[in-house]
């Protein structure tokens, strides 16, 4: 059973379709077994990652987080533990092969995939790529972060509707505010 909940809005469900799904539950009815799968599980992303990936499998490349707004974008956090091993490049793939499978299997749902960082400030500025951040202010008690973009990153920082910096904040589970440079520097004179 595919509920609605779990549905992707943009995807076409035909019948005979092949789809790959995460199973949310198994429930017992009078009538028998009935499986819940969803189509929109950040964890869908994952085991995706998983059968495309052999590094991950394996254990080398990590997926530290994953942000998902379905049918729209998804963002990744990878970290590896072999220093050999590229953790971006081995999700990506020759020439995108790999990430491009699973963006065929989402129907084309663009994925980011970043470089996870012990360092949170780094990790921030990770995350809003594919933006170019100056600087980052971290307040650690209240988990916010002050990010400082150039003056024609902005728009691409915050994203469509703010998505980008949105799926950022989900990311690493912290608070953004961007700012610009110009809007700092007009604070800066008041």
């Amino acid at each position: 059973l595919l509920p609605p909940a779990e549905q992707v809005p943009t995807e076409p469900y035909r019948f005979g379709d092949r789809l790959k799904v995460y199973v949310l539950e198994v429930r017992r009815t009078p009538r028998g077994p009935q499986v819940i799968v969803s189509r929109t599980h950040p964890t869908l992303i994952r085991r995706l990652f998983e059968l495309e990936v052999p590094e991950i499998l394996e254990g080398i490349v990590t997926i530290k987080s994953v942000a998902r707004e379905a049918g729209a974008r998804t963002k990744i956090a990878v970290a590896s533990s072999d220093d050999r091993v590229d953790p971006v490049g081995a999700c990506v793939g020759h020439r995108g092969t790999r990430v491009q499978a699973i963006v065929n299997e989402l129907y084309d749902e663009k994925i980011d995939i970043v470089r996870w960082h012990e360092d949170i400030a780094k990790f921030i500025a990770e995350s809003l790529s594919p933006a170019k951040v100056v600087s980052v202010d971290v307040d650690e008690p209240n988990k916010t972060a002050l990010v400082v973009v150039p003056d024609n990153q902005l728009s691409l920082a915050i994203g469509k509707s703010g998505q980008n910096v949105r799926l950022a904040a989900r990311l690493t589970g912290w608070r953004i505010d961007i700012r610009s440079e110009a809007q700092i520097a007009k604070e800066v004179l008041t």
